[in-house]
C-alpha cells in the first residue's frame, strides 16, 4: 500500500504550465502527464464525481453543479450530501482491498455524510434569527475546533464571491488556497491518512474574471493575459510547497485539475427568450419577481457552458430545440439519443441539454427590467439563484465608494439590523472566462501529472479512468 496525495488544482491546463509556473512545469519534467478528456459537462460536481466513482453521470446522477429537483419542483445548485452520488466511492473500493486504508477528503465537493474518514468543507451556520454564519463542517466533528484552534478561521470570504482571488483588507488574493493546502499538512501531520484529497480553488477565480489569455493576434494561440500572471506565480508557490512537503513524507504525488477555462464574449440568457415566447412562470414576490419553474411550461438550468432545459409541457419539445438551435452563440443541443451518448441520460437530466459555442455561456437571468429582478440576484446567493452565476465574482462598477458601502452593510449585520449585501451587478458581460463544455484544443484540457512516470503509461486520459489512474497509484508497488 501506497499513500498518496491528489492535488486538484482547479482551472490547470497545459497551456497555463511554463515560466510562470516553475515548481509545476519541473513536477512535470521529472514525472509523466496527460490530457483528461473533460467530463461532461465540464464543471466541478460532474468532473469529481466521474473522478471519485469512475463512472459516468448517468450511473453517479451529478449531471451538473445542480439541477431541477422535480420532486420538490425546485432548481437546486451546490448541495452538499454524498449520498446525492450514487455507486462506490474510491475509498470504499481501496478500503475493502486494504486493511488499514484511510482518506482525507479536504474542500472536495459533496463532502458531507461520505465514507471518507477525515473531511473539511465549508458550511455556513444559519441560526433562527437570519444571521449566515462563516464556518466550516468537518469529519470527525472534533476536526473543526482542532484545526481552527491551530490554523485560525477558515477564510471563507476568499473562498467565493468578489474577494476571492483579490487582495482585501481581510487578506490575501490567495489566502483560501492557503489555508487549505496549510490543512493538508495539518491532516498529514496528525492522521497520516493513505489518501489525501486537497481541493485548491485559487486559479479559478480570475480566470474566470479577466480570461485566460490576451485577445487572439494570428497566428497560433493568443498568449496568457497578464492579469492572471500573478495567479500562477502564487498557486505555483502553493503547489512546489504541497510538492515538496508530502515527497518528504514518502508520499506518492498527482496534480489534476477538473477543466480548462476559456475566454468568452457573451453570455446567452436563454430564460429571457423563453419567458418572451410566454413558456415561463414568473411570481411577484414583494414587487420583485421570482422564476416558478415548477409552474413553468419551459426552463433552463443555466450552469457555465451548458444548459439543462426542462419541459413540463412535453408537447413544445420540438419548438424549443428549434428555437434553442437557431440562438446565438448555442453551438449544440441534445436531445434524448445524444444526452445518452454522451453518458447524461439519467431522471436528474433535463429533457434538451444545451452547450455553448466556446466563446459564449449562458445566464440564468429571466426578468426583462433590472428594476424587478429578485434581490437575491444582487447578492453572494448561490443556494437561491436558480442557476450558477460568476457575477458574484464582481463588485458592482457603478457603486460609488463601494468599500464604503460594504463597511456600511457590515456595521448594520453587527448592530443586529436587518440588511441586504446587495452589491453584486446584474451586468454578465463582465464574465470574461468559462468552462462546461469539451475545448477544442487539448491545451486547454483539465491534466493528470504525477511523480510516478511507470504509472502512467498513457498521454490522454477519459474522465472516468482518473478513478483507476489514482486507484494504481495507492495499489502497485513499482518504485
Amino acid at each position: 500500500m501506497n499513500r498518496l496525495i491528489v492535488i486538484n488544482v482547479v482551472g490547470l491546463t497545459e497551456a497555463l504550465i511554463g515560466e510562470h509556473t516553475p515548481a509545476i512545469a519541473a513536477f512535470r519534467q521529472r514525472g509523466a502527464f496527460a490530457h483528461v478528456l473533460p467530463a461532461l459537462p465540464a464543471v466541478t460536481c460532474t468532473a469529481q464525481s466521474n473522478y471519485l466513482t469512475g463512472a459516468p453521470p448517468s450511473a453517479h446522477g451529478i449531471v451538473g453543479n445542480g439541477w431541477y429537483h422535480r420532486e420538490l419542483a425546485e432548481v437546486q445548485f451546490w448541495k452538499q450530501s454524498n449520498h446525492l452520488v450514487a455507486g462506490e466511492k474510491i475509498w470504499d473500493d481501496l478500503r475493502a482491498r486494504l486493511p488499514g486504508f484511510t482518506c482525507a477528503q479536504l474542500f472536495w465537493w459533496y463532502n458531507m455524510y461520505s465514507r471518507a474518514d477525515y473531511s473539511i468543507t465549508p458550511r455556513p451556520l444559519y441560526p433562527a434569527d437570519g444571521r449566515k454564519v462563516f464556518d466550516i463542517h468537518t469529519w470527525p466533528y472534533d476536526l473543526r475546533p482542532a484545526i481552527k484552534r491551530d490554523l485560525g478561521e477558515f477564510p471563507f470570504f476568499g473562498f467565493w464571491g468578489p474577494s476571492a482571488g483579490v487582495q482585501s483588507p481581510l487578506g490575501g488574493p490567495d489566502v483560501t488556497s492557503r489555508w487549505i493546502a496549510a490543512a493538508a499538512k495539518w491532516i498529514e501531520e496528525k492522521y497520516h491518512p493513505t489518501l489525501n484529497l486537497v481541493y485548491l480553488p485559487h486559479l479559478d477565480y480570475n480566470l474566470q474574471r479577466h480570461g485566460p489569455f490576451a485577445p487572439a493576434t494570428p497566428p497560433g494561440r493568443p498568449a496568457l493575459n497578464p492579469a492572471i500572471l500573478p495567479d500562477l506565480r502564487a498557486i505555483d508557490a502553493i503547489v512546489g510547497d504541497l510538492i515538496q512537503y508530502f515527497e518528504q513524507q514518502a508520499c506518492r504525488v498527482v496534480l489534476l485539475s477538473e477543466y480548462g477555462i476559456t475566454n468568452v464574449q457573451h453570455a446567452i440568457p436563454l430564460n429571457r427568450l423563453f419567458r418572451e415566447k410566454g413558456w415561463l412562470a414568473i411570481k411577484d414576490e414583494l414587487g420583485r419577481e421570482t422564476l416558478d419553474a415548477g409552474a413553468s411550461r419551459v426552463f433552463a438550468v443555466a450552469d457555465h457552458q451548458v444548459a439543462h432545459i426542462y419541459l413540463n409541457d412535453r408537447s413544445l419539445l420540438a419548438e424549443v430545440r428549434t428555437l434553442v438551435r437557431a440562438t446565438a452563440g448555442v453551438d449544440q443541443v441534445l436531445g434524448a439519443a445524444e444526452i445518452t451518448a454522451a453518458g447524461l441520460d439519467h431522471p436528474r437530466t433535463g429533457q434538451l441539454i444545451a452547450i455553448a459555442a466556446e466563446d459564449a455561456w449562458f445566464s440564468y437571468y429571466y426578468w426583462l427590467d433590472d428594476a424587478r429582478a429578485p434581490d437575491f440576484a444582487r447578492t453572494v446567493d448561490i443556494h437561491r439563484k436558480p442557476g450558477y452565476d460568476p457575477a458574484e465574482l464582481f463588485l458592482d462598477p457603478r457603486l460609488r465608494l463601494p468599500k464604503l458601502q460594504i463597511a456600511w452593510r457590515l456595521l448594520q449585520k453587527r448592530l443586529g439590523f436587518r440588511m441586504l449585501m446587495d452589491l453584486i451587478p446584474l451586468d454578465a458581460s463582465l464574465v470574461k472566462g468559462s468552462h462546461g463544455r469539451r475545448p477544442a484544443d487539448p491545451l486547454d484540457w483539465p491534466v493528470f501529472l504525477t511523480n510516478q512516470p511507470q504509472l502512467l503509461r498513457v498521454n490522454r486520459l477519459e474522465s472516468t479512468d482518473v478513478y483507476h489512474a489514482l486507484v494504481r497509484h495507492v495499489l502497485r508497488a513499482d518504485a
